[in-house]
C-alpha cells in the first residue's frame, strides 16, 4: 500500500510571520498565493532580494518593532504604537526615548528579572524534591 503525502501549505499571513515581515509590505504573488512548507524553507535558508531588504530596513511587524525596541507588544500598545514601523522609525524612537519607552524597557527588564528569579526557584525545588527519599508505594 502507498500512501500519498499531502504538501503541508499555510496562509500568506502565517509564513510572513513565520518569516518575521510585515505581509502587507511583500510582493503582491506572495500575499495571493499559498507557501508550501518547503517554499518556506527555502525562504529561510535562501531568502530573495526583497525579503532580505524587508528584514533590513522593514516595515516590521509589531512583535519585530518591540523586539527591537526591548519592550513587550502590550507595551507598544501602551505607547500608541498600533502600526508597522521602519527600521528609521524604530532608530528614531531609540534615539528619543520617549518617556513611555524608559518606562517600558523598565518594566520589560523586571519582567526578565522575575522571570529568571521563578526559573531558579523552580529549578531549586526540582533538586529538593529529587535529593528527597522517597517512601514504599502501596
Amino acid at each position: 500500500m502507498t500512501s500519498h503525502q499531502t504538501t503541508q501549505t499555510m496562509k500568506p499571513a502565517t509564513a510572513a510571520k513565520k518569516l518575521g515581515v510585515y505581509l502587507e509590505a511583500t510582493p503582491a504573488e506572495f500575499q495571493e498565493g499559498v507557501v508550501s512548507r518547503s517554499e518556506l524553507n527555502a525562504l529561510q535558508t535562501d531568502p530573495p532580494q526583497w525579503l532580505e531588504e524587508l528584514r533590513r530596513t522593514g516595515p516590521h511587524p509589531r512583535p519585530v518593532v518591540a523586539a527591537k525596541l526591548g519592550i513587550s507588544i502590550a507595551g507598544l500598545a501602551r505607547g500608541g504604537i498600533t502600526d508597522a514601523l521602519t527600521t528609521e522609525q524604530i532608530e528614531a524612537l531609540k534615539q528619543d526615548a520617549p518617556e513611555w519607552l524608559q518606562k517600558e524597557r523598565a518594566t520589560q527588564a523586571e519582567v526578565r528579572k522575575e522571570s529568571v528569579r521563578i526559573k531558579e526557584k523552580n529549578k531549586e525545588k526540582g533538586a529538593q524534591q529529587a535529593d528527597a527519599p522517597r517512601g514504599p508505594r502501596s
